[in-house]
């Protein structure tokens, strides 16, 4: 009769680490952190395969969906096209400042030339205040052989 088969004891191995060479300096003590459980796997065919058990990783957070465009850079090209429209109404008014200084200007010239005129008019006129002088009053006259009667 055949007699049912049993496992074969289970042995765990920790493993050593191999040194290939004396340290030369003295090492410092450091406290071993706990050491994983070894667990051991008996596969359908009987092999059993030893090894240490490993930690999920844990699930990545979910990320937050994000608006399409951000707010920044929204308010970024909107401020750049308020500045665009103000930079151009800022030279139209540069240039009515500019044309407003040229058109005072002339009728400044304007006012002087007239002005200057008029002040002319009244120094040479004949109407205006006289000087010490002679004055002829050149009336019908027969001249006979260089003799005037007057």
């Amino acid at each position: 009769m055949d007699t049912p088969q049993r496992p074969a004891a289970v042995e765990i191995h920790h493993p050593q680490p191999i040194t290939l060479h004396p340290p030369t300096a003295p090492l410092v003590p450091i406290q071993p952190g706990p050491l994983p459980a070894v667990q051991s796997v008996q596969l359908p065919d009987g092999r059993i395969v030893t090894g240490y058990a490993l930690t999920p990783t844990p699930a990545p957070a979910p990320i937050e969906p994000r608006p399409a465009v951000s707010r920044t850079a929204v308010n970024i090209a909107l401020g750049g096209i308020g500045f665009g429209a103000v930079c151009g109404g800022l030279v139209l008014l540069t240039t009515f400042i500019a044309a407003l200084a040229a058109f005072i200007h002339q009728l400044i010239i304007l006012a002087a030339v007239i002005f200057g005129g008029w002040i002319a008019v009244q120094v040479f006129s004949a109407g205006g205040h006289r000087s010490s002088g002679t004055t002829v009053n050149i009336r019908k006259a027969v001249i006979k052989r260089n003799h005037f009667h007057g």
